[in-house]
């Protein structure tokens, strides 16, 4: 399974994110997660997330927020399943913990843990921060293109709603490396569920594969 801890980035002088980051993420994905997502430790978020897919989307919009260092752990969790996603432990959980202290210190403020020892995990790790990084990079005008096709909209529609003519609409998704951030998703989708094949944990320390 997959946990992302993410800690709100420069929290003592800035006001408290959680509650309206966690809204964005539930809204953005309301049967993404196996448990509620919970506000821990004063400035920080934990999330319990099943599947790969869903785990990309929130490191996304958590890093795109730009207030959050974010680490994901990957592995498995003590079943059967708390009522609160706080109240939850497992390896995936301490791999996430260490890989959010790590993200502090790196520049995309990502960081990428699995529970056990696999040794493809630095390079998935290199290939996050790299999207994450070329979409750090994007300007307000190429996210602004780049929403709208997200949301199904046609080169066409999307330059008659912002103004503009289909050859800057093109020209603003190219800058953006929107296309390429579309091939790199369902291969990094792929990647993550790869790495995440360690049977969850039951009560009794029992492994149990049916999460």
């Amino acid at each position: 399974m997959f946990v992302i801890t993410a800690d709100q980035i420069d929290s003592r002088n800035d006001r408290d994110r959680a509650r309206e980051m966690i809204a964005h993420l539930v809204a953005q994905s309301p049967r993404a997660f196996s448990l509620p997502p919970d506000q821990t430790a004063g400035d920080e978020i934990q999330l319990l997330v099943s599947a790969a897919g869903p785990a990309l989307e929130a490191i996304l919009a958590l890093h795109r927020s730009g207030h959050w260092s974010v680490g994901l752990g990957v592995g498995s969790v003590r079943t059967p399943l708390p009522a609160s996603t706080r109240q939850a432990t497992g390896d995936a959980f301490i791999a996430a913990r260490d890989a959010v202290l790590r993200a502090k210190k790196t520049e995309a403020h990502f960081a990428l843990e699995p529970g056990r020892t696999d040794a493809a995990a630095p390079g998935i790790e290199a290939l996050l921060t790299m999207l994450l990084l070329l979409r750090q990079r994007r300007t307000p005008q190429g996210w602004q293109a780049g929403d709208l096709l997200e949301r199904g909209l046609a080169q066409t529609d999307i330059a008659e709603q912002l103004g503009i003519t289909t050859g800057a609409v093109s020209q603003r998704l190219k800058a953006a490396q929107y296309r390429v951030e579309q091939a790199a998703r369902p291969a990094l989708v792929r990647l993550l569920e790869q790495l995440d094949v360690a049977p969850n944990e039951t009560a009794d320390n029992e492994t149990d594969s049916t999460l």
